[in-house]
C-alpha cells in the first residue's frame, strides 16, 4: 500500500482549505438571511447567491485540501470533466438544501429535509472529486470511515441551515460560519481517512491534468469569486436599511412652496410645511 500525505506543503492547506469553507459558510448564511426578509424574485436571486456560495467554498475548501495531497509512489492526475461536474454537484445539492428553507412553510420538516439532501450531496462531490483521481494504483475506502464522514456533513449542512433560520446577529453570524467551516473541513479529512491505495507501479501516462495545470487555476478563480461576493453582499443595503432610507426620503423630498419661507425640504408627514414666523407657520 502507498503511503498517503495529506498535507505535503504542511499546514498551508489545511488552513487554507478552512478559510475557503467558513467562507462560503458566512457568505451562505448571510444571503439566506437576506433572502428570508424578502419576496418574490429578490428571494430567489438571494437564495441562488446562497447556494453558489456556500457550494463553491465546500468545493474550493476540498480541492484546495487535495492541493497537498500525495501519494508515495505514484503521480497524480485529475479528470477534468468529472472535476467540474462535482463542482455543479455541490452547488446544486445546497441549492436544494436552502430553497427547501427558504420556501418550506414547516421550517422543521424542511430543515431536516434539506439538511439531509445537502448533507448527502456534499459528501458525494466528496467522492466523486476523490473519483476523479487518476493514478498508479488502486484506491478503496474504509467504510466506517465513510459512514462517518457522511454522518459529519449532514450534521453541518443541518447546523448551517439551522443557523440561516435562526442566526441573524453579525457576531453570532461569524461564530456559526467558524463552526461550519470546522465542521466541513472534517468531513474531508475524515473522508480522506478512509483512503487506501495500492499502488502498482508502472511508466505509462496517466491522463488528466496535474493540480497545478487545473485545480489551482480553478480554485483560485473561485475562491475570488467568493472575496468579491462578500464584498458585494456587505455593501448590499438590508431590508431593514432599506426601508429607513425610503422613510427618511418621505421626511426630506422637497416642496417649492416652502424654497422661501423655510429649509429646502422641511416638510411634515401631512405636507405641510412648518415655518417661523408666517401665517400657517409654527
Amino acid at each position: 500500500m502507498g503511503h498517503l500525505d495529506h498535507a505535503t506543503f504542511g499546514w498551508l492547506t489545511p488552513v487554507l482549505s478552512y478559510a475557503m469553507a467558513c467562507t462560503g459558510a458566512a457568505l451562505g448564511l448571510r444571503c439566506t438571511v437576506r433572502a428570508l426578509d424578502a419576496t418574490g424574485r429578490s428571494r430567489r436571486n438571494w437564495l441562488i447567491t446562497a447556494a453558489s456560495a456556500i457550494g463553491t467554498g465546500i468545493w474550493t475548501m476540498h480541492f484546495v485540501a487535495m492541493l497537498g495531497f500525495g501519494v508515495t509512489g505514484t503521480d497524480i492526475r485529475f479528470d477534468v470533466p468529472l472535476t467540474l461536474l462535482s463542482l455543479l454537484v455541490a452547488v446544486g445539492v445546497v441549492g436544494v438544501g436552502v430553497f427547501a428553507v427558504g420556501y418550506g412553510r414547516d421550517r422543521i420538516r424542511a430543515l431536516l429535509i434539506g439538511g439531509a439532501t445537502t448533507g448527502v450531496g456534499v459528501a458525494s462531490m466528496h467522492y466523486m472529486g476523490m473519483a476523479a483521481l487518476h493514478l498508479h494504483g488502486r484506491i478503496t475506502y474504509d467504510p466506517l470511515y465513510v459512514a462517518l464522514s457522511v454522518l459529519i456533513a449532514v450534521v453541518a449542512a443541518t447546523a448551517a441551515l439551522w443557523a440561516a433560520l435562526n442566526v441573524h446577529a453579525p457576531v453570532a453570524g461569524v461564530a456559526a460560519s467558524l463552526v461550519m467551516g470546522a465542521a466541513v473541513t472534517s468531513m474531508h479529512y475524515t473522508g480522506m481517512l478512509a483512503v487506501r491505495v495500492d499502488v502498482v507501479p508502472s511508466t505509462a501516462p496517466l491522463a488528466g491534468v496535474t493540480v497545478m495545470q487545473f485545480i489551482f487555476p480553478l480554485a483560485v478563480g473561485l475562491g475570488s469569486y467568493l472575496f468579491i461576493t462578500s464584498a458585494f453582499v456587505a455593501l448590499s443595503p438590508t431590508a431593514a436599511e432599506r426601508a429607513a432610507y425610503a422613510s427618511a426620503g418621505l421626511l426630506t423630498e422637497p416642496d417649492e412652496r416652502a424654497v422661501d419661507v423655510a429649509p429646502p425640504g422641511f416638510r411634515t408627514r401631512g405636507g405641510t410645511v412648518k415655518t417661523a414666523g408666517v401665517p400657517g407657520g409654527s
